[in-house]
């Protein structure tokens, strides 16, 4: 073989060789470069794009939330998210009057206290920390609000702080 001929044929191997490499490591990341609706939020299977401001239950997540996960399908969404201000939250949402102690019987009921709680099928992002609360909008439909919030193990009537909490509502 000629110079050049030999010097194309050793390109073009090299050329092969870092396209496989480079599609290798596409499909091993694919999850974390390639988020739904290019929305870092948004968990693999959503079937709808939430707004950059959640609203649940006609509320918008608490101000600062962070490490914010959803998952959509068949018209629901399930978030989760990470927030020092669920009573506020919870307040606004209608889920627990003001006045009332964060641990009504009247308003939740006690959830899995396992030390770790899996997330919804589908919902990405950490798992919940257990005990839990569970509060549910009133309706005899039972397609409201239902928030899962994570309590303190140190403090009686408490959330942990800051908490994670889990929202599962209706879309539309």
């Amino acid at each position: 073989m000629s110079g050049p001929r030999r010097l194309l044929s050793c390109l073009g191997i090299v050329v092969v060789v870092l396209a496989i490499l480079a599609g290798g490591a596409v499909w091993l990341l694919r999850d974390e470069l390639f988020h739904p609706f290019g929305d870092d939020r948004a968990c693999a299977g959503s079937d709808l794009r939430l707004p950059d401001v959640i609203r649940a239950g006609g509320t918008a997540l608490p101000a600062g939330a962070s490490d914010i996960h959803y998952f959509t399908r068949n018209g629901r969404a399930e978030v989760s998210f990470v927030s020092g201000l669920i009573p506020q939250y919870l307040h606004r949402a209608g889920l627990l009057p003001d006045g009332k102690p964060l641990f009504d019987p009247a308003y939740g009921t006690r959830g899995v206290a396992d030390d770790v709680i899996a997330l919804p099928e589908g919902l990405c992002g950490p798992a919940q920390r257990g005990p839990v609360w569970i509060y549910r909008s009133p309706g005899s439909t039972g397609s409201g609000v239902e928030v899962t919030v994570e309590r303190s193990t140190m403090v009686h009537d408490a959330f942990r702080f800051p908490a994670r909490a889990v929202i599962t509502f209706p879309l539309g």
